[in-house]
This record gives C-alpha cells, structure tokens and sequence, in this order.
C-alpha cells in the first residue's frame, strides 16, 4: 500500500463536493438566468421567456418547494408566472372578436 504522504483523501469518500454534477450551471447561475428571462418576457416573447424563468427558477430552488430558497430564483419563478400569465391574457384578448383587448 502507498503512504498518502499527509493526505487524508479516504476520510470522506463521497462528500458532496466530489459526487456533485460539474455539468451544469450551479444554482445560482440559473436562478440570475431566470431572473433576465422574466424581465425581458414583460418586452417580448413572454408565452416563451415565462415558461423559461419559472423552469430556470424551479431548477435552481433545487427541484423542491420546500426549504430555503435563493431569492434569484423565487423572483424568477413569481415574475416567470405573472409574465406567462399576461402572455396567455394578452393572446387571448387580441383573438377575441374586434381585436382590442379592453
């Protein structure tokens, strides 16, 4: 068996910083992506950026409802839902008869 030289790397063989995913953006990236999806859906494309914000958000709370939550990603999943849901008011407005929405 070789010595570890001072090295103690089998203490904690699965700490979490050695099992975690690097494939992806961390938590906190997604939650500031979800964050500028919101806010640029109140401009444009907010029946797309809507949906993508809360699914940015939703990933970056970690997947769960519960718990402590980023507050990126809490702002993401609120604004996400208000955008698609004046996205789906606004569609559904300009497609009534005569075309106005008010």
């Amino acid at each position: 068996m070789m010595a570890g030289f001072g090295h103690t790397t089998r203490k904690h063989p699965r700490s979490r910083s050695r099992t975690r995913s690097r494939s992806g953006p961390d938590s906190a990236t997604l939650g500031i992506i979800g964050v500028i999806c919101a806010v640029a859906g109140f401009l444009v494309l907010g029946i797309i950026l809507g949906p993508a914000a809360i699914v940015c958000g939703w990933l970056a709370m970690g997947r769960r409802w519960n718990g402590a939550r980023p507050v990126p990603a809490l702002i993401a999943v609120v604004l996400g839902a208000i955008d698609t849901v004046l996205a789906v008011i606004w569609i559904a407005g300009s497609a009534a008869p005569g075309g106005m929405m008010f």
